[in-house]
């Protein structure tokens, strides 16, 4: 059965609190988005005007993230400094870590501290690592048997919403599965009731789901539908 996964990308703090209040209850764990405006052209909170003051007191546990007593948070990092993000959103609260191969310098710093600084904290904690739609595969192989899932983008511009499904996705998630049939695939953009339908039958076993939902009058009955196809 694959996990439906509300995706947010956050314009502002009280955006992320008006949509995670639409998804309480409904859900255990949402995605957030995080864009810097470095490695993808789009911001999103918190980096907006006022919004690392705020964060800022959420890693100092002065304030928390909205609704953290009730849902985990899965935070994709689309950020140009992954090594130092995850620290922060690790004492944010955060249980799950998608970083993007394509933005680190140094993935062995990260594997190590997530082994010794988060790991060891919490066994439930999981690191993901996220591929675009054009880099190959085999850039991630070495380090399968060190992260806890595969993120594959399904959109070639990543960082915006409403963007196409790039079919190419599903090449590599066949290959992926046929390789590796234990590895947790996931795949984010691009996400509809028709592309999801396509994406599980291909053994994808998570689906960020986006502006589908969110854009939708009901989005519970949207969510159900998604979840009805697994």
């Amino acid at each position: 059965m694959a996990e439906i996964i509300p995706a947010i990308m956050p314009a502002n703090l009280e955006d992320l609190r008006e949509k995670l209040a639409r998804v309480d209850g409904l859900v255990p764990l949402v995605q957030i988005d995080i864009m810097d405006g470095i490695f993808v052209p789009s911001r999103s909170w918190p980096f907006i005007e006022g919004g690392l003051d705020e964060f800022a007191r959420i890693v100092a546990e002065e304030d928390g993230l909205p609704f953290w007593n009730t849902l985990d948070f899965e935070i994709d990092l689309m950020v140009s400094s992954p090594e130092t993000a995850i620290r922060q959103w690790f004492a944010a609260g955060a249980r799950r870590f998608i970083v993007h191969i394509e933005s680190i310098l140094d993935f062995e710093e990260i594997l190590d501290f997530f082994d010794v600084n988060i790991r060891a904290e919490d066994e439930g904690a999981e690191l993901g690592v996220a591929l675009n739609v054009d880099t190959p595969n085999a850039v991630i192989e070495p380090f399968l048997d060190r992260v806890h899932f595969v993120q594959c983008m399904g959109i070639e511009r990543i960082g915006f919403q409403n963007e196409p499904f790039d079919e190419r996705v599903l090449e590599r998630i066949v290959d992926l599965r046929e390789r590796y049939p234990d590895v947790i695939l996931s795949v984010d953009g691009g996400v509809g009731l028709e592309t999801a339908s396509v994406l599980i039958e291909a053994g994808v076993d998570r689906l960020a789901v986006g502006s589908d939902l969110f854009e939708s009058d009901d989005i519970e009955k949207t969510l159900r539908e998604f979840q009805s196809l697994t």
